[in-house]
């Protein structure tokens, strides 16, 4: 149990200075040195847990995903409506995107797919689910116009934040993460939402993403 356990820590000091590495020098420019060196582990040890580099960051994706995802299902437990919902999401990675180097690193390699050997779209595909099904819920509570598709909604939404987010990180390093997002959604309610709706739905953003 003790080796078990140290064996564990290794790799969770692997994987997070693996994402040091990666947030810094984007995958195709970090060396397996690079992140040996930011993990404090030798180059012996780091093989001991993991193949390849591509590995290394798969590993990285998967650990991001996790942190998403737990934050988004303490969310979703809330039971609010579904386009709140879906604003508290963005606003909770977004705020993750910030914050948390884990986060920060796993957004970016699933941006940079062309380096990797093996392909990426798991984490895009439970977005995408995610999201259908509040778009569903959500023209179900009336929230969202029944001549609205569900699923052209998600594809929309998702590629829409992982451009601004890319973007908000080349201009700005991501400092005006929060604000961009509150305009995204300022821009794509008054299409998504009925008109009757429209009034009491349109402070949203700016309640959920402040600033």
């Amino acid at each position: 149990m003790v080796k078990q356990a140290r064996a564990q820590i290794t790799r969770d000091a692997i994987i997070a200075g693996a994402a040091v590495a990666f947030e810094r020098f984007g995958y195709g420019m970090a060396s397996i040195a690079d992140i040996s060196a930011a993990a404090s582990v030798t180059k012996g040890a780091l093989y001991f847990h993991f193949e390849s580099k591509d590995e290394i960051a798969h590993a990285v994706i998967l650990r991001q995903h996790e942190i998403s995802f737990s934050a988004g299902a303490a969310i979703l437990e809330r039971g609010l409506p579904a386009l709140e919902t879906m604003l508290r999401l963005c606003a909770s990675l977004a705020g993750q995107l910030i914050s948390d180097p884990i986060v920060k690193a796993g957004i970016r390699l699933t941006t940079d797919v062309s380096n990797f050997e093996r392909p990426v779209s798991d984490p895009y595909k439970d977005w995408l689910s995610t999201f259908e099904q509040l778009a569903v819920r959500a023209i179900e509570e009336g929230d969202v116009a029944p001549t609205i598709d569900p699923g052209m909604l998600a594809h929309f939404i998702i590629p829409a934040f992982t451009g601004v987010q890319l973007v908000s990180e080349t201009l700005t390093d991501r400092d005006d993460l929060l604000q961009r997002v509150r305009e995204m959604w300022i821009v794509l309610l008054p299409g998504i939402v009925p008109a009757d709706r429209y009034a009491d739905l349109k402070t949203l953003p700016s309640q959920i993403l402040p600033g």
